[in-house]
């Protein structure tokens, strides 16, 4: 099986679980993007608040996947002492897709569920958490799918990943 199916039945496992728990969802096809600077044309054509991903890991050895707003703007200094951990960095491309098995530029608090072990805690900023809509990669960046804040931590915690809901930044 290639690559390419074997993302095609992750997806459809996601879409599946989103539709078990009874969460709505809609799915929005474009090119691929890799950057918050390159979907920005994307947003007027699809409502909601648009996402930016923050792979990082601590000075302990902690991972952390931290979701804002796209336009949010992010103080590593200061974080720490918002979700509690040590001093934070990126993190590895290698360990993200070990961790979430999604690449650089699909990064998405969905890919919780690949993260049976748990080793990656979850922060959500506290605007998108409740939010109406909140548009975020479905495990690829070659599309975006929009779901309420409040299902969006609905479906966290039914990977065994409780998120933090904290408020990151101000630019909301």
């Amino acid at each position: 099986m290639s690559a390419h199916e074997t993302g095609g039945l992750v997806e459809k496992f996601l879409l599946d679980r989103l539709d078990t728990l009874g969460i709505g969802w809609t799915l929005h096809e474009h090119e691929a993007v890799f950057t918050v600077e390159t979907s920005a044309s994307l947003h007027a054509a699809i409502p909601g608040a648009h996402t930016k991903n923050l792979f990082l890991k601590d000075s302990g050895g902690l991972f952390w996947l931290v979701t804002t707003a796209h336009d949010a703007k992010v103080d590593l200094k200061t974080l720490p002492q918002l979700i509690g951990s040590r001093k934070l960095s990126f993190a590895k491309a290698g360990d993200m897709e070990r961790l979430l098995g999604v690449t650089p530029g699909s990064v998405t608090p969905l890919a919780a569920i690949n993260d049976k072990e748990g080793e990656v805690r979850i922060v959500i900023d506290s605007g998108l958490a409740r939010h109406d809509c909140v548009n975020v990669h479905p495990l690829r960046n070659t599309a975006t799918i929009g779901l309420s804040g409040t299902n969006l931590t609905h479906f966290l915690h039914s990977t065994g990943h409780d998120a933090l809901i904290v408020e990151v930044s101000d630019s909301q």
